[in-house]
């Protein structure tokens, strides 16, 4: 068979199943074609399953289940193969949101069933467009449209990268994700997706020196790739950098029940909350408060020089936020910090609140207050911020901060920062998985990133992505947390340049599309 890139191949949507090849490991008991591509499709699910950015996760199944897709649409007919792999994401999309405890409302469900068609979108350019572009278009198609699906899916769509960011899979290969801070957090999605069409590329011609070729350029493409990881992370340490003491403070479960006792309900019901007797709402927050400042006062005399409180930290009526951020301010002032305070503050008639951050210099003042930017779809009724993430200089670098979900929103993460704070509250199936999501922001952007998380996982990063400490805060009695941090970051390609990488691969996509078109009118 040519392997010319000059003749085009036959149109993949007429040609039947190729002929068995030593590849395919047939013998004279070896299952019938379409059993054997419903096998190739069950694979694919399978490993889908363990690959979907969740706590069962297996670093090399993100790397196989697409070459078992595409082995299955490449050798049947379209129109039956696609409505089938959009089950196979459809399945993954409720694993994950099982695994990892999800509510499942409407908007989860309808969310799950997008995302899977919005998906599928690699697999048809794959089957309909690659086909005619040659050997080499048909290496590259599927990548660079999985790519500017990716991207598109986590910069437009109000989950994020939440759900199915590939790199998300790749979290402990931190040599590998050095790739990020050149190329962004889809550059691994199109590793991944090239592996795949090359593996194909094998399997459809059989081995040899020929059909190898593009196998060995992708296989130096990986390698070259893990290499510089390496070399930045041996020959750019971030440990050289002065540090500096920053502490996490949560609120713990028995002062919350005791505030709840006080409230004489939840205290996540804003409805009910607006309607209960003031005094009794400012007696319930100055309960949490007197633990929250007595365990800031701690960690500043342990040598803390920036706090931060998980999300939500403080719940208070908007009335008494004044009173309250005094207080805060004193506390600052009397123990020379940066405070990072995270506020729930009810609205008066309002079924919801102000998601928010204040950070007070060690003179008491105000420097930023900011608003949750990105509340979880369905989940949180929180009226969006709008300003970007805030930065302020302080003698510990430039200190920035967002909330929780935003650090779902690669985009809004590109902050000129040293040291990124990222105040969250999560539960205990997500709190890790989404620690471990966060962490990718550091690699990117080339700051320290500290997450304090509510009923979850805090955890510390540099800017390459090493964990620096780590709390499980599951257990709701924490004592402050406290770990040195690196106060001056780097400056990366990605944080310069932003997704040049996905938009490039976005127009390849729609080029090879018109390429397709085109060479299928002329055929004609």
């Amino acid at each position: 068979m040519s392997d010319s890139t000059t003749k085009p191949e036959p149109d993949a949507t007429e040609r039947p199943e190729p002929a068995p090849r030593h590849g395919d490991g047939d013998t004279g008991h070896s299952l019938s074609p379409e059993r054997r591509r419903y096998l190739w499709l069950a694979l694919g699910l399978l490993l889908q399953l363990f690959a979907v950015g969740g706590r069962w996760d297996l670093a090399l199944t993100a790397w196989g289940f697409q070459i078992f897709l595409l082995r299955f649409l490449r050798t049947g007919r379209p129109l039956t193969g696609l409505p089938l792999v959009w089950l196979v994401g459809v399945a993954g999309g409720l694993f994950w949101v099982v695994q990892l405890a999800v509510p499942l409302t409407f908007l989860t469900v309808i969310g799950v069933l997008s995302l899977a068609s919005g998906c599928l979108v690699p697999f048809a350019v794959d089957r309909f467009v690659s086909p005619r572009l040659g050997s080499l278009g048909r290496l590259l198609a599927f990548p660079a449209a999985l790519t500017a699906t990716a991207f598109l899916l986590g910069t437009y769509n109000p989950f994020g990268t939440a759900y199915g960011l590939l790199a998300v899979t790749q979290h402990a290969n931190l040599a590998l994700l050095q790739v990020l801070s050149v190329a962004g957090p889809y550059a691994a999605t199109f590793l991944i997706g090239v592996v795949a069409t090359a593996a194909n590329h094998l399997w459809e011609r059989g081995i040899s020196w020929r059909s190898a070729r593009y196998a060995f350029a992708v296989a130096a493409l990986l390698g070259l790739v893990i290499v510089g990881g390496q070399a930045r992370i041996a020959f750019a340490p971030a440990s050289t950098a002065p540090t500096v003491r920053v502490a996490g403070v949560n609120p713990t479960k028995a002062t919350l029940a005791e505030a709840e006792r006080l409230l004489g309900t939840d205290i996540g019901d804003h409805e009910a909350v607006s309607r209960a007797d003031p005094a009794v709402v400012r007696a319930t927050a100055d309960a949490i408060s007197a633990q929250l400042f007595a365990d800031t006062r701690k960690a500043a005399r342990a040598g803390a020089k920036i706090v931060l409180w998980s999300e939500n930290a403080q719940r208070l009526r908007s009335a008494d936020e004044p009173a309250f951020l005094a207080k805060a301010g004193e506390l600052a002032r009397q123990e020379g910090i940066y405070l990072n305070l995270a506020v729930n503050v009810y609205l008066p008639d309002a079924p919801y609140g102000r998601d928010q951050t204040v950070l007070l210099g060690p003179d008491g003042e105000v420097l930023w207050t900011y608003q949750k930017r990105h509340p979880i779809p369905g989940l949180e009724s929180y009226k969006p911020g709008k300003g970007p993430a805030p930065v302020v200089e302080t003698p510990y670098g430039r200190v920035s901060n967002v909330i929780c979900y935003d650090a779902d929103f690669p985009a809004m993460m590109r902050v000129d920062a040293d040291i990124m704070l990222v105040p969250g509250g999560d539960w205990p199936e997500m709190g890790r998985i989404h620690t471990q999501m966060a962490s990718l922001r550091a690699i990117e952007n080339g700051y320290a990133l500290v997450r304090q998380d509510f009923n979850g996982s805090s955890q510390a990063f540099d800017h390459q992505g090493n964990v620096l400490a780590q709390q499980d805060t599951t257990p709701g009695d924490n004592e402050p947390w406290i770990v040195d941090v690196p106060t001056r970051g780097t400056t990366t390609l990605y944080r310069m340049t932003g997704d040049v990488f996905a938009w490039l691969c976005g127009a390849a996509t729609i080029a090879a599309i018109g390429f397709a078109v085109r060479r299928s009118r002329s055929r004609g």
